[in-house]
């Protein structure tokens, strides 16, 4: 079995390196030679352009596509559609929205043509330790993909069961999640990453209260780096988050490397518009994500004018 691969990003890169350890061949290409001529030294069938890449797979084939969501995405699939044969499968492995992959599956199909849209989770960690994969689409070319998926994943041991079941009432361990149909694998990834930035922003905030020190007469003084590290053994909030976290700060206790700009790739925006159009409260992945909108402000005009209305009403000045 192989795979084609469309985008050699840092994401798309170390899916293929994955594969490849599995014993899955991949055909790579990416507009960028250098990122191609790179994997090609590792083991993966170079391709010229997209149609070299569909001509250098044997049918049925699978082409992923790892791209920015947006041009990018429907200029590709686009080709695909034209490339393709009936029997096919395009898959989209980036961050899209759900409703794009509703729209592109509907194309595709209308040409035989089947499309999955997979929400891939792991990052620049995946390579080691696997991908979570949220996959939407048909069940028929889910199945048949099944040695990519299983190679992509962490197929890491279960859990432990919660109190009240036993290890039995628990599906098999798996990575991969096969979601529903089409745009249910972008619509899971994106409720993971707002969640994720939910999470992100629950422990900052925490963290600079510890920092803080609870203020008054007498602060105190807290080692936040030790308090994380501790934290990861054994408490309620330790997570692979909290461990990466607790890294970082034992690395530079006051994360002066860093700026605290905090973009946004789409998914809790989309989220956030999902939310209220299915009238589901959701205080904090909305707080979120204006977190971040916030922290790319630099003295922003709403402060100014909370100055200016202080100013006004009050005879407040600004402190210097």
């Amino acid at each position: 079995m192989r795979l084609g691969m469309v985008g050699l990003g840092r994401m798309g890169a170390n899916l293929v390196r994955r594969l490849q350890r599995a014993g899955i061949g991949a055909v790579v290409w990416d507009r960028d030679p250098a990122v191609v001529a790179a994997l090609a030294a590792e083991g993966a069938e170079p391709a010229q352009d997209l149609a070299d890449l569909v001509a250098r797979l044997d049918a049925p084939r699978a082409v992923w596509v790892m791209l920015p969501a947006g041009a990018a995405t429907e200029g590709a699939l686009s080709m695909l559609a034209d490339l393709l044969a009936p029997g096919d499968v395009a898959i989209d492995g980036g961050n899209g929205r759900w409703t794009d992959a509703v729209r592109h599956a509907a194309m595709l199909e209308g040409r035989g043509i089947d499309f999955l849209d997979i929400g891939t989770s792991g990052g620049v960690w995946g390579l080691a330790r696997g991908y979570c994969l949220m996959i939407g689409g048909p069940a028929g070319p889910v199945a048949r993909l099944d040695p990519i998926f299983a190679a992509l994943a962490p197929g890491e041991a279960a859990a432990e069961p919660t109190p009240g079941r036993t290890s039995a009432d628990l599906r098999p361990a798996s990575g991969y999640v096969h979601c529903g149909g089409p745009g249910a694998g972008h619509y899971a990834k994106m409720v993971h990453n707002a969640i994720e930035y939910g999470m992100m922003q629950a422990m900052a905030e925490g963290l600079e209260l510890l920092r803080a020190g609870g203020g008054g007469a007498a602060p105190l003084t807290l080692d936040v780096a030790e308090i994380t590290e501790a934290w990861r053994r054994g408490s309620v909030v330790a997570s692979w988050l909290l461990d990466l976290t607790a890294q970082a700060l034992a690395a530079d206790p006051n994360l002066s490397g860093y700026t605290g700009r905090v973009g946004d790739s789409g998914e809790g925006r989309w989220a956030v518009e999902t939310a209220i159009n299915a009238a589901v409260p959701a205080p904090v992945l909305s707080a979120a994500l204006f977190a971040r909108f916030r922290s790319r402000q630099d003295a922003p005009f709403a402060d100014r004018a909370l100055s200016a209305m202080r100013h006004a009403f009050g005879g407040h000045l600004e402190p210097k």
